[in-house]
């Protein structure tokens, strides 16, 4: 047997820890051989490959990004995409593929899975947690730990200035990264994708912590939008997938909340810095154990799944199911939260 695997999508705390568990496992207890694709799925369309072995492995359990490189490359708006990415795999000898990505890399392979017979099984992988099938996907602790950790320092310089601090965190549909990181820091309001906000109301909560005597910290998803508007655009262009890039609410929101209410106020974005270095214990943890259950189904033909943890347990869930729509944050539990706002 050999096996392909590949990184696509945004880079991701833990991705080389995936590649390390199927390595590990496919090589000492199965005798497999693996191929690595270079640049998510550019890889297999350009027959670019590096070699993969225990060699090659070692050591990068700690190391942030993917040893393999990544790429928003989608193949199947690439002319022949589809029949190139057969032919490299039936010329590299590749019985199998291991597809570790987030909602568009997975949606590729279902397609390749379903509609032309590659032998795809999936390892989900996103700092939005945003996957319907799975409790939780690799980079997200991390992302989580690195914004709460911003915010904590903000804090310390809000309250020196007294001045409004806007903090704007990644989460295009989701807002699970603003909601657990400005929980987790004590911010004054989150503002999250699922729920438009109410600029007025916004300018309220901070007139209230500040009538405490306190300078207030707001969080705010890079996909949320207000009540009167729509989101805030870094500019026109769109990836492969058809993404808009968003950036720019929050520098948007630090302005509105200073005219409205007359108080200063600065934004931080953390943008990329939630992707990068070291990951977390839990996503070194998870993202092992997924790529062990990922060469095991690899192992029982159990192909067109993903892996995906439901409790304390992995398990294998169609890739078109967990694909088929996102998770996002239930209204309940935003409204729970509510109390801490102003």
């Amino acid at each position: 047997m050999r096996v392909g695997v590949l990184t696509g999508g945004g880079d991701c705390p833990g991705l080389n820890a995936v590649i390390r568990g199927v390595v590990r496992k496919g090589v000492q207890e199965y005798a497999y051989e693996f191929v690595g694709y270079r640049d998510g799925w550019r890889g297999p369309l350009e027959a670019d490959t590096i070699p993969l072995d225990i060699s090659a492995v070692r050591g990068i359990l700690p190391r942030g990004g993917t040893i393999l490189g990544s790429s928003r490359t989608n193949p199947l708006k690439e002319e022949s995409g589809i029949r190139r990415i057969k032919e490299n795999l039936a010329k590299h000898e590749v019985d199998a593929l291991i597809v570790i990505g987030g909602e568009d890399t997975l949606g590729v392979a279902t397609r390749l899975h379903a509609e032309y017979g590659v032998k795809c099984v999936g390892v989900p992988k996103t700092i939005d947690n945003d996957l319907s099938a799975t409790d939780y996907t690799f980079g997200f602790d991390t992302a989580v730990g690195i914004a709460t950790e911003a915010i904590d320092r903000l804090h310390t310089t809000a309250e020196s200035h007294m001045r409004v601090l806007v903090v704007e965190v990644m989460g295009r549909h989701a807002g699970w990264i603003a909601l657990h990181s400005g929980l987790a820091g004590g911010a004054n309001v989150i503002l999250i994708p699922e729920q438009r906000f109410d600029v007025d109301q916004v300018c309220a909560w901070v007139t209230s912590r500040f009538k405490a005597s306190y300078a207030p910290i707001v969080v705010v998803a890079e996909g949320a939008m207000p009540k009167d508007g729509e989101a805030v655009l870094k500019d026109g262009s769109l990836d492969s997938f058809g993404h808009v890039r968003l950036s720019g609410v929050g520098e948007w929101l630090a302005k509105e909340i200073e005219r409205r209410t007359g108080k200063e106020a600065r934004t931080t974005v953390l943008g990329h810095v939630q992707r990068g270095g070291t990951p977390s214990a839990f996503d070194r943890w998870l993202a092992t154990r997924f790529g062990l259950h990922a060469i095991e189904a690899v192992r029982d033909g159990d192909f067109g799944k993903m892996v995906a943890l439901q409790g304390t347990d992995i398990v294998r869930v169609p890739i078109a199911e967990a694909t088929a729509k996102l998770k996002t944050v239930n209204p309940k539990l935003y409204e729970e939260v509510g109390v801490f706002f102003g």
